[in-house]
């Protein structure tokens, strides 16, 4: 019985195999635009979007998800209340400290030097002039943050490189630095 079945589901297959195939003749496509779709320009007049747009601009007032937003601006009173900034590290774990060295390391020692002296590879090269030392300064793990996030003078923004969590670890330790030179 089972294998009367297959012979008529073989011969059905094999039929509209041989029925549907002729060389002289293109097949019939039934859905044309899953093969060619229409290429349209970029940045032009698409009707599959808003207003016609491709490129379009975020929701007022969402935020990325993992970001936390910074409350201070981008302007030297920012830089000033940072001061009274505190880390949101009351104290750091061996592996958090070992991580804010490691990229203090990463992206701080080139210029600022391995001690936070001012003296990194690219001051003693000359690619650099005028990095001070931490001990020459009146920082805060707030301010070292701030910088860290905006930039400031020569020094651009590491917020693209480092997330939130890792710039206050790699300002908790430039403190770690700034008292070590200071002693």
């Amino acid at each position: 019985m089972k294998s009367i079945y297959k012979l008529f589901v073989l011969a059905g297959v094999s039929f509209v195999a041989t029925s549907c195939f002729n060389k002289s003749k293109p097949n019939y496509e039934l859905f044309p635009n899953m093969y060619r779709s229409v290429a349209y320009e970029t940045y032009s007049e698409v009707p599959a979007f808003k207003n016609g747009k491709e490129g379009q601009l975020p929701a007022e007032g969402s935020i990325k998800r993992g970001y936390t937003p910074y409350d201070l601006p981008n302007t030297t009173e920012g830089l000033m209340l940072s001061h009274n900034t505190k880390s949101p590290f009351e104290t750091l774990t061996e592996k958090q400290a070992a991580e804010g060295a490691q990229l203090y390391g990463i992206y701080c020692a080139v210029c600022h030097g391995a001690k936070g002296d001012g003296q990194g590879v690219l001051v003693k090269r000359e690619k650099f002039l005028g990095v001070p030392s931490y001990a020459d300064r009146d920082i805060t793990a707030g301010s070292v943050f701030f910088v860290e996030t905006y930039g400031l003078n020569s020094m651009g923004s590491h917020a693209n490189q480092l997330s939130q969590t890792e710039r206050w670890l790699v300002a908790d330790h430039v403190m770690k630095l700034k008292g070590e030179l200071t002693k």
